[in-house]
């Protein structure tokens, strides 16, 4: 028989099916607006968390810098935004009409020739999806193809993160500097800051987050994701075999770029704002910790991790702002040395086992399962 590849094991599909109900029906029937919103800020955080587990998790590529592609994402999605609110401005307000409010502060009279296209939405999105990838391929080629791995490729992603937040700060009449690009209000003429628009924004964000699940779990049981754990693991014998591990190693990471510029998107429309924050060194680390606590070989995990990180981060930064980043690092501190797997890993080493015990245990036989009543001696 021909060995197809699994979608999903039963585990799985219960794990989809609990996260569908959590986000479908618990959250928005549960929460006010104003809450749902943060879970759905922390729902893009999971997209790049998916990549994570496709990058770092089977292919064995830990990457340092997805705040890069979060940002690329998030930024070519202001850039539409921004230019469709500057376009429905006041006149009298704007000396120079039709062009964002923190070009017209820097003195620039003419809109930039890279801006322009993105006046279209759908010029926009294909940029979502096309920019990230073909700068993770220009990044990924030219360490993949001369074995840079490693330690030494996460310290690079991480220099590049740094740079990139260095230049878009610097560059504050293209990007709007160290506040970014902010005051976004409406999609398509769509008023995108109304309680109404959160919660539709917050059911297309979940909708694109379990095809972006199934698109992860289809690779992961493929052939492609295979081969990808036999590079994390024996990346010379996959050599040997034939397999060209560079060209692999360059897929997992633009896959992992695109996942994470998706994310960066909605993030966008989520909160109405992009800046350099987003982009640099410590969250792009945040996002590798909330895979690592979920599970970096679980998609569903890191999806779980994510959310749960985020909200504890929300709810003791409220209460000790001035010690979440040391229990930040103490969680992740914990995690490596206590449960490298993560939650996917207890759940599946402790947990699951017990259930899978409790589910087949054996049956008393039908003779001393019948009611003692018929075996007694009649008076």
């Amino acid at each position: 028989m021909f060995d197809t590849p699994r979608f999903a094991n039963r585990s799985e599909l219960l794990g989809i099916a609990v996260l569908a109900v959590l986000l479908l029906v618990i959250l928005p029937l549960s929460l006010d607006v104003f809450r749902l919103n943060l879970v759905a800020k922390y729902l893009t955080y999971s997209f790049v968390a998916l990549g994570l587990v496709l990058c770092w998790g089977c292919g064995g590529i830990l990457s340092l810098g997805q705040g890069v592609f979060f940002g690329l994402g998030g930024y070519c999605m202001a850039m539409f935004l921004k230019l469709e609110a500057s376009s429905a401005a006041n006149t009298k307000i704007q000396s120079t009409p039709g062009i964002p409010d923190f070009m017209d502060w820097n003195q620039l009279t003419e809109l930039p020739f890279f801006w322009k296209p993105f006046h279209s939405l759908t010029f926009a999105i294909v940029a979502v999806l096309v920019i990230p990838a073909i700068f993770a391929l220009i990044v990924g080629a030219a360490m993949f193809k001369r074995r840079v791995g490693g330690v030494y490729f996460a310290i690079i992603t991480q220099a590049i993160a740094a740079i990139l937040t260095i230049l878009i700060v610097g560059q504050q009449g293209y990007t709007g500097g160290i506040n970014g690009i902010t005051d976004l209000r409406t999609l398509k003429g769509w008023d995108i800051r109304t309680d109404h628009a959160k919660f539709i924004l917050y059911f297309v964000e979940v909708g694109c987050l379990f095809v972006c699940i199934f698109a992860a779990q289809f690779i992961r049981h493929s052939k492609l994701g295979r081969i990808l754990v036999a590079m994390r693991d024996k990346e010379d014998r996959v050599r040997f075999s034939g397999y060209s591990v560079a060209n692999f190693k360059i897929f997992a990471f633009c896959a992992a770029a695109v996942l994470a510029s998706i994310g960066g998107a909605l993030f966008t429309l989520e909160v109405g704002f992009m800046s350099p924050s987003f982009v640099g060194i410590v969250p792009s680390i945040e996002m590798v910790i909330y895979t690592a606590v979920g599970g970096r070989m679980s998609i569903l995990g890191a999806v779980y991790g994510t959310l749960i990180v985020n909200a504890a981060k929300t709810s003791f930064s409220e209460s000790f702002p001035q010690l979440w980043l040391l229990g930040l690092g103490a969680l992740f501190i914990a995690v490596v040395l206590a449960f490298p797997n993560g939650l996917a890993g207890i759940w599946r080493d402790l947990i699951q086992p017990r259930l899978d015990r409790f589910s087949r245990s054996p049956k008393p036989d039908a003779q001393w399962s019948q009611p003692m009543a018929d075996k007694a001696p009649a008076e």
